[in-house]
């Protein structure tokens, strides 16, 4: 039975490490099919989607995201001119792309990167060593999108902290609220009481001046 388990242990192991290469792949972009070099990764979109563009800002370079209600290539992130020397020595223009990986999956993404030159998918023309390198830059972004994603879990706990302790600070404010009225009740109630006194005084000297009928 331990040795079952081990062996299971080992292949699911094995699994993340094959999930987690880069392959090849096809996506559309400009209204055409592209050559793709595509990663899996176990983390939210956003998470990789902050790991490339921080990794691409230490380089120097900032997206230009496709937005827009009705535009198809809407998601992609754009870098022109980019120099990536671990994938190139030659300037390309860098498309990026990540997608959830199932509808219902929410913690796992696919990245996709588009290399265009002059306009042109640079796939086609690239030698094995070319593509083993741009293979091997997705497969080097691990350590930046675990990075990332755990700034997005450090930044949903401290949203986390800060609702429960703003609802404590409600808290206590009721809490100082019902004190100030229990201790404004409990005055009235002494000033009643002594109302109650003096008025019965009142009461009883004024019953005291009864005449008794003959």
């Amino acid at each position: 039975m331990k040795k079952l388990f081990f062996t299971l242990v080992i292949l699911s192991g094995l699994s993340h490490l094959v999930s987690a290469q880069g392959y090849e792949g096809t996506i559309e972009y400009d209204k055409k099919k592209q050559d793709a070099f595509m990663i899996d990764y176990p983390y939210t979109p956003e998470a990789a989607e902050n790991a490339i563009n921080g990794k691409m800002e230490k380089l120097g370079y900032k997206a230009k995201e496709e937005k827009g209600l009705f535009n198809k290539d809407k998601g992609f992130f754009i870098f022109k001119s980019a120099f990536i020397t671990e994938v190139s020595s030659a300037s390309m223009d860098y498309l990026f792309k990540v997608e959830p990986k199932g509808r219902k999956t929410k913690d796992e993404c696919i990245i996709y990167m588009v290399m265009l030159k002059d306009g042109n998918n640079a796939k086609p023309g690239m030698t094995a060593e070319d593509v083993a390198k741009a293979k091997a830059f997705l497969n080097s972004l691990k350590p930046d999108v675990e990075a990332a994603n755990l700034e997005l879990q450090i930044k949903d706990q401290e949203e986390t902290v800060s609702k429960a302790e703003k609802k404590l600070r409600g808290l206590k404010d009721d809490e100082s609220d019902l004190e100030k009225k229990l201790s404004k009740n409990r005055k009235e109630q002494d000033d009643t009481q002594k109302d109650i006194e003096n008025q019965k005084k009142i009461l009883e000297a004024l019953r005291g001046k009864r005449v008794p009928v003959q």
